[in-house]
């Protein structure tokens, strides 16, 4: 594992990952939490989301922008976006509403003015557990008229989300697994 993967592992497992009963947004009972975000928006963390994930997307085809449904995404796609430019390969972000704009455009995705049909996207995540949300932040993105060519996450938590991708179509990858982050 390279130093900026070790290091943002022990970053999720140690301001991420609580031991303790909760619901999730897939209304499953669990007994642990992974909360991303308290890693994604440490400012180190941030860098290394951003360095993380544009490696990882460059191995795979990068693609030429990367979304995500708000609240969890939002610190991933502009790390990545960030990076990409710092990198010299930009990248623009872009958010996808739980609901459409209630004014103006009444618009679901946050950042189409950067956006061209037909462009290859890749949405990602912070933790996929049934893969409802990802498939939401899917459809969204291709009614927009986008190609969803890459799905990432941080963290699986290994409860089906991958395998219910699969049968839609599409390949999770995910940076880590629940037992990573568990075993940091």
């Amino acid at each position: 594992m390279t130093g900026d993967r070790e290091r943002f592992l022990a970053m999720l497992r140690e301001k991420s990952y609580e031991k303790k009963k909760v619901i999730l947004s897939s209304g499953r009972e669990s007994d642990f939490y992974i909360d991303c975000k308290q890693a994604t928006l440490d400012a180190e963390g941030a860098v290394l989301t951003g360095r993380l994930l544009c490696e990882m997307l460059d191995k795979g085809g990068m693609p030429e922008a990367v979304g995500g449904i708000t609240l969890g995404a939002d610190p991933i796609v502009t790390a990545v976006s960030l990076t990409s430019a710092l990198l010299g390969t930009p990248i623009p972000a872009f958010i996808i509403r739980k609901e459409p704009k209630k004014h103006g455009t009444a618009q679901w995705i946050e950042g189409i003015g950067n956006l061209r049909p037909g462009m290859k996207v890749a949405i990602v995540e912070d933790v996929v557990t049934t893969g409802a949300s990802t498939l939401r932040a899917i459809e969204r993105t291709e009614e927009a008229g986008l190609v969803v060519s890459r799905v990432i996450c941080l963290v699986d938590r290994n409860e089906g989300g991958a395998e219910f991708l699969q049968e839609k179509g599409y390949r999770l990858e995910p940076l880590f697994r629940k037992e990573d982050v568990e075993n940091a």
